[in-house]
């Protein structure tokens, strides 16, 4: 609880209206949130606008209101120019600073982000931590977790989020940071300790517009390591073998740590032999070296548990312990998650909704795949149009057999999408089946014995959005339905 004019001394210039100095007991954007003695703050948001909702607010216990124009009310209001801006810092005031008391590790890059946060949890727990992670699938304080409505949550409950992780006596917390995150100004306040770039390939330029802006947007993570060296050294860990790195290390005033396994890096991955049933390589890390034995599959995978790798290493974690942890990880929900119901074939759900992310699967089957190759695949709707093409190319050049299929055609016409798809594949072989359902029946009654099935673009995602409606869809339980009544 803090009094009103003392979180105002925050703000630099302001307009208050009447004279109250309320005692805040909590904060909220949300006016259904609202509880006696909030301070509620009105954001202007793409659906509705918090300053229609100050009566309700009040009704419900408002002290205060935190605004961008006059309101009719009978509590204090203060005047800013950007609510947004101003909620990121009295947020970060109201919780005192949270992450200033965590060892805070940030990752951003287009592919690879869940499963880096979750490796990089798996090390640092076993290291004798306790753990935070916020992310795509949920968010975790300890042992509990509650489901993620973001990939990266706004400022306010993102720093409620944090100083429930110290009062928790979190020690290390990791995050996705995404690229709309970082240009809407979600992140600001957070003391990053270590910032990881994974890799950037065309994917959201339906908010972004262009790849430099982009590129832009993930820079920032970079940038806001600050620019001073002090007794708290801030590290930037980036994939060397992305020629984007070479722009983010201008961008940042942080030590570097360099990954990859192409270019020269400080921690490296050489010898890689990949098998149906994992990967194996050594890991050079500055003066030493470990041999590592992954249930992971694919070159991408590599990629990721070097970047992990090199989190652990930055935060003083011994190679050895790294290791230990890495060869113990059986996989992350979603992501080249196997559907093992006894069939002849493989089957494999994974999260690739970019061009890239979907190459690099379709590569890594062919590469152990005896038999024929089958993927199952869409575009979300309402989503960046110019992947769409794009993506059906590489399902049709690196697949047997390449099937388009709806994947959360929102408020599209789910026939609209498919055309932008067939765009990319005019006069080449493929199969169209709108019903995501009806197309993973297909592939999966018609693969025989050594076949791979690979069902992209959901993964771990138990739901199906048509028009503004979510219903219950799981590939994983879809496939494993087909299979278990008797399409093996």
């Amino acid at each position: 609880m803090v009094e009103l004019n003392e979180l105002l001394k925050s703000f630099v210039h302001y307009e208050k209206i009447g004279s109250d100095n309320p005692l805040i007991t909590s904060i909220e954007m949300d006016s259904r949130e609202v509880t006696e003695g909030s301070l509620f703050i009105c954001i202007d948001g793409y659906t509705v606008d918090g300053h229609d909702f100050v009566s309700q607010a009040v009704d419900a216990g408002a002290v205060a209101v935190l605004a961008e124009r006059a309101v009719e009310t009978s509590v204090p209001v203060i005047l800013v120019k950007d609510t947004k801006r101003s909620m990121a810092i009295i947020a970060n005031v109201f919780f005192d600073h949270p992450t200033k008391k965590l060892n805070l590790i940030g990752v951003t890059g287009t592919n690879g982000k869940t499963t880096i946060t979750h490796l990089i949890e798996k090390i640092f727990s076993d290291a004798g931590q306790r753990t935070g992670l916020i992310g795509t699938m949920y968010t975790k304080i300890g042992e509990e977790t509650t489901e993620a409505v973001n990939t990266t949550p706004e400022s306010l409950p993102l720093q409620k989020t944090f100083r429930q992780m110290v009062d928790k006596n979190v020690d290390t917390a990791v995050m996705e940071v995404s690229s709309h995150a970082l240009h809407l100004g979600r992140v600001r306040g957070c003391d990053f300790n270590v910032a990881i770039f994974t890799n950037l390939s065309p994917d959201h330029l339906d908010y972004h517009g262009t790849m430099e802006a982009y590129l832009h947007a993930k820079g920032l993570l970079f940038a806001q390591l600050g620019n001073t060296f002090g007794d708290q050294k801030k590290i930037a860990v980036l994939n060397q073998d992305d020629p984007a790195s070479k722009e983010l290390e201008k961008m940042t005033a942080a030590h570097v740590i360099s990954y990859g396994f192409d270019t020269k890096s400080d921690v490296m991955a050489t010898d890689i032999k990949m098998t149906a049933n994992g990967t194996r390589f050594t890991i050079s890390a500055f003066s030493e070296s470990v041999q590592v034995q992954l249930k992971l599959i694919g070159t991408f995978s590599v990629y990721n548990v070097l970047a992990a790798t090199a989190a652990g290493l930055a935060s003083g974690i011994r190679l050895s312990q790294i290791k230990a942890s890495l060869e113990e990880v059986e996989g992350v929900a979603g992501r080249f998650e196997v559907v093992d119901a006894g069939q002849s074939y493989t089957v494999i759900v994974d999260y690739a909704h970019t061009a890239d992310s979907l190459e690099n699967v379709l590569s890594t089957v062919k590469e152990f795949a005896k038999g024929r190759v089958y993927v199952v695949v869409g575009c979300g709707g309402d989503r960046d149009r110019s992947k769409r093409p794009k993506m059906a190319e590489i399902a049709v050049d690196l697949a047997d057999v390449a099937i388009f299929t709806s994947d959360n055609p929102r408020t599209e016409d789910p026939k609209a999408i498919l055309a932008d798809m067939e765009a990319g594949v005019t006069g080449r072989n493929y199969l169209v089946e709108m019903d995501r359902k009806k197309a993973i029946e297909y592939a999966t009654r018609e693969a025989r014995k050594d076949d791979v099935v690979v069902i992209a673009g959901k993964g771990h995602e138990t739901y199906q959005i048509v028009g503004t409606q979510s219903y219950d869809f799981d590939d994983r339980e879809v496939a494993r339905a087909v299979i278990e009544r008797g399409n093996i």
